[in-house]
């Protein structure tokens, strides 16, 4: 039986999700896209809408782990405030299904992904391309980069705890 991993790449705007199962040494893709909110709804109301369809994403695949990438900001807290809120509202969902969560860091999404930390936007997504064996890089972008997440995620599972996480 293989490892199911949730990957997100948080944002209140749109959130992107990617399922994808390892068996072995094969990666496959069961789901991905984005869950969308309305720039100018009420915060609360963005928030459970994020929470509503990640509910239902995970009453649909069983999944074995969450992985949720860590967020580094500059400058713009603003953003960076609205990203964290949403990053909570998978957290929160990962935490009442009891299922594990792993949060990588960028430079470790990439290494994962490309075996390069520093490595540009457009190489992870071809490298995520090539990994799942897909006919073109999968859009959009936040979808693309929760793959790599998700590939990541299982990957930093693996190596730090030694073993699967299968219930």
């Amino acid at each position: 039986m293989g490892v199911r991993c949730l990957g997100v790449d948080p944002g209140l705007g749109r959130l992107g999700f990617g399922i994808i199962t390892q068996e072995r040494s094969t990666l496959r893709v069961e789901r991905f896209g984005c869950i969308e909110t309305l720039p100018h709804s009420a915060l609360p109301g963005r928030l459970l809408l994020l929470y509503e369809e990640l509910r239902k994403i995970l009453e649909e695949h069983t999944v074995h782990l969450i992985a949720v990438e860590q967020l580094f900001f500059g400058r713009n807290t603003t953003t960076a405030a609205m990203v964290w809120q949403a990053r909570g509202v998978v957290l929160l969902s990962a935490a009442q299904t009891g299922i594990p969560t792993v949060e990588p860091k960028p430079s470790e999404v990439k290494l994962a992904v490309c075996g390069n930390g520093n490595a540009e936007k457009k190489q992870v997504q071809g490298m995520v391309q090539y990994l799942l064996g897909l006919s073109a890089p999968p859009k959009p972008d936040d979808a693309a980069d929760a793959l790599a997440v998700a590939i990541a995620g299982i990957a930093l599972w693996r190596w730090h705890s030694g073993e699967t996480p299968l219930p």
